[in-house]
């Protein structure tokens, strides 16, 4: 069995954003030259996520709506944790979204279903953070 890891890093210019890595996910595929296996891909950050879902932007609207009722990252004071720092919204969003994808890999290739791409949230940004991706199989 052989075994691939890398981080990838991002510095985000805005609190919260999603962006689409798939294809940074599937250079490391590729590196790797494993062809049969497992791969997993997750945030390094309590404040940021990676998940799979479409690639549209109404959708990522949506997303952003929902969280924001879910857990507004204002007023500050409505959070306990506030009182050290001010993202206490952020570590409730990346737990509804979650930490990390696990994906197939079949003849080289990720093994999607119709639509799927890998995304990684940040929720708390404006500075580097990092995603590990750690292949295995052979």
């Amino acid at each position: 069995m052989k075994t691939y890891r890398k981080e990838l890093w991002f510095e985000l210019n805005r609190r919260r954003q999603l962006i689409n890595i798939t294809r940074e996910v599937e250079q490391c595929l590729k590196e790797s030259k494993i062809t049969e296996g497992l791969l997993l891909c997750n945030a390094m950050h309590i404040t940021s996520s990676v998940f799979i879902n479409d690639d549209e932007s109404g959708l990522h609207q949506d997303f952003e709506t929902w969280l924001e009722k879910l857990a507004p990252e204002k007023p500050y004071s409505q959070y306990r944790h506030n009182s050290y720092e001010d993202n206490a919204d952020a570590h409730l969003k990346r737990t509804v979204m979650g930490r990390e994808v696990v994906v197939a890999v079949t003849d080289g290739h990720l093994d999607f279903g119709p639509w799927e791409q890998i995304f990684y949230g940040e929720f708390d940004g404006n500075r580097p953070k990092r995603v590990l991706v750690k292949i295995i199989g052979e």
